[in-house]
C-alpha cells in the first residue's frame, strides 16, 4: 500500500502514519517537518517520473510507502497520478484541509459556490477566463501563473466605469428611459502564500497591486472575488454554476433600439454553433443590444463585447446586469479595436454592412475554435465565407425563416413571418483546453 497524507496547512503527520515506512516522498518543506523513521529512504518531490519509479521499486519488494503532499492530495494533486500509475486500490489517501479550503476559511467565506481552476502546468488563459466570467474562483497557481501574471492580465481587461447615465431604449417601447450604464464590477485578489506554516501571509490587494509584486515561488492559491457577490445564495450543488435553465430568450428580455437584436430563433442555432462554455473567450462583435453576449456569459463564458455606438454600449451594459452576468464592453470600430483583444475561442459577428469581409476576416485570424456570422443581405455571403475559408475554416450554412403564432381579432391565429437570416459558421480543428476546472 502507498499511504497519501494530506499536510501543510496546520495539521501535522503523526508517527503513527511514518511507522514502518521504507520511503517517504514529499515536497522538501513536508519531509523537513517529519522526523523519518529510520533506514528510511527519503525523495524530494521534483519532477514526478523518477520519484515513481523509486515507489515501484519499492512496492515490488512490499516495502511501506508514505507519499507526503499538501493539503487534500485527492482535490487536484498527486492522487490521481498514483491511481493511474499504481491503481487506486493500492491507495490509502487520508486527506488535509485544501489550500483552497483554508484560504476561503482565512477570509470567513463559503465556498459552496465557488469555481475552482488550476492553471499549474498550464497556459494562464482559461484561469483568466473563468475569472473575468464568475465572481467567486480560487485558482491554483504555478511558475508563470501566479498573482502578478493574474493580476496584470485582469488589469489589463479592466472594464471602462467612466461612462455616465444614458438614455437607453426599454425592449419593446420606442420611447427612451433612463437607465444606469453601471460601472463594471471590480475584481479584489486574495493571494494566500505558504498555508499553515510559520511563514503564512495572506493578503487582500488589487489587481493593479498583485501586478506589481514579486510573490516568489510559495503562493498555493489565489481567490478572485468579487465582493460585492462574495456571499452568493444557498446552494444544493457545489462548484461551477450548472447553466441556465433556459438560452434563446425572448427578444422582450432585453433593452434594445427599434427592433434591433438577434432574433431568439437566430440566436439559438448561432449559440449552438458558437459552443459558449466555462473558461473560454467568446467575442460578440457589432453586439449592438449584446443579447448573444449577454447569453454567452450566462452560459459560463467569458465574453468581450464589441459595439461602435455610445448607445448601444450603454444599452449592453444594462442588459449584463438585468441577466445577473459580466460582460466587457469595448467602445470601437471593427476591425481596428480588435488587436487590443486576448485571441478568443469563438466569436460571433452581427451586423452586415460593407466593412463586414475586413470584420470576419480580422476574427476568422485569431478564433481559436469556431466564427458565426448573421446577416441579413444576400450580397454579404459569398465574402463572408470566403473570409472564413481563406483563414482556414471549415464554412458552412443555412438560411433561417420562421414564422410565429400571432393573434387575429375574433380568437384566431395566424402565422407572422420574421426577416429571413443567413447564418454562416467556420470551425478549425478543436484546439484542447489548457485548464483544468472544477
Amino acid at each position: 500500500m502507498i499511504t497519501v497524507v494530506g499536510t501543510g496547512t496546520g495539521a501535522p503527520v503523526g508517527e503513527d502514519v511514518l511507522a514502518g515506512a521504507a520511503l517517504v516522498v514529499g515536497g522538501r518543506r513536508h519531509l523537513d517537518a517529519v522526523r523519518l523513521p529510520d533506514g528510511a529512504e527519503r525523495v524530494v518531490l521534483g519532477p514526478l517520473a523518477p520519484a515513481l519509479d523509486v515507489i515501484e521499486r519499492h512496492l515490488e519488494k512490499e516495502s511501506r510507502v508514505v507519499v507526503l503532499a499538501s493539503g487534500d492530495p485527492g482535490f487536484f494533486g498527486i492522487v490521481r497520478v498514483l491511481a493511474e500509475r499504481f491503481g487506486s486500490r493500492r491507495l490509502e489517501v487520508r486527506p488535509g484541509v485544501s489550500s483552497v479550503a483554508a484560504a476561503f476559511a482565512r477570509v470567513g467565506l463559503p465556498w459552496d459556490d465557488a469555481v475552482v481552476v488550476s492553471a499549474h502546468g498550464r497556459e494562464l488563459r482559461t484561469a483568466l477566463n473563468v475569472c473575468r466570467a464568475h465572481p467567486k474562483v480560487a485558482v491554483l497557481t504555478g511558475p508563470g501563473a501566479g498573482p502578478a501574471e493574474l493580476g496584470a492580465a485582469l488589469r489589463h481587461h479592466a472594464r471602462d466605469a467612466s461612462a455616465g447615465p444614458v438614455a437607453v431604449p426599454a425592449a419593446g417601447s420606442p420611447e427612451p428611459e433612463t437607465a444606469s450604464a453601471h460601472a463594471p464590477r471590480e475584481r479584489v485578489l486574495v493571494v494566500a502564500c505558504a498555508l499553515g506554516s510559520a511563514e503564512e501571509r495572506v493578503e487582500r490587494v488589487t489587481p493593479a497591486e498583485a501586478a506589481a509584486r514579486n510573490w516568489g515561488s510559495d503562493v498555493s492559491v489565489v481567490l478572485c472575488l468579487d465582493e460585492t457577490r462574495a456571499l452568493g445564495g444557498v446552494r444544493t450543488v457545489a462548484g461551477a454554476p450548472a447553466g441556465p435553465a433556459r438560452w434563446a430568450l425572448d427578444e422582450g428580455g432585453f433593452a434594445h433600439r427599434d427592433s434591433m437584436i438577434t432574433k431568439f430563433e437566430v440566436r439559438a442555432l448561432a449559440l449552438a454553433r458558437l459552443g459558449p462554455r466555462l473558461g473560454d473567450l467568446v467575442w460578440d462583435v457589432g453586439a449592438g443590444s449584446g443579447s448573444v453576449a449577454v447569453e454567452c456569459a450566462r452560459l459560463g463564458a467569458a465574453v468581450v463585447a464589441v459595439e461602435k455606438a455610445a448607445d448601444g454600449v450603454a444599452r449592453i451594459r444594462a442588459n449584463a446586469r438585468a441577466h445577473g452576468v459580466d460582460v466587457d464592453v469595448v467602445h470601437g470600430s471593427a476591425p481596428e479595436c480588435l488587436d487590443a483583444l486576448d485571441d478568443p475561442d469563438a466569436v460571433f459577428v452581427g451586423g452586415g454592412g460593407r466593412e463586414l469581409p475586413a470584420v470576419v476576416g480580422a476574427c476568422a485570424r485569431r478564433a481559436r475554435r469556431t466564427v458565426v456570422v448573421a446577416m441579413a443581405a444576400l450580397d454579404r455571403v459569398p465574402a463572408a465565407r470566403q473570409a472564413l475559408t481563406a483563414a482556414g475554416f471549415t464554412c458552412d450554412g443555412v438560411l433561417l425563416q420562421s414564422s410565429r403564432l400571432a393573434p387575429l381579432p375574433g380568437d384566431v391565429t395566424r402565422l407572422a413571418a420574421t426577416n429571413p437570416v443567413f447564418l454562416l459558421w467556420g470551425d478549425r480543428t478543436p484546439v484542447p483546453s489548457e485548464g483544468v476546472v472544477q
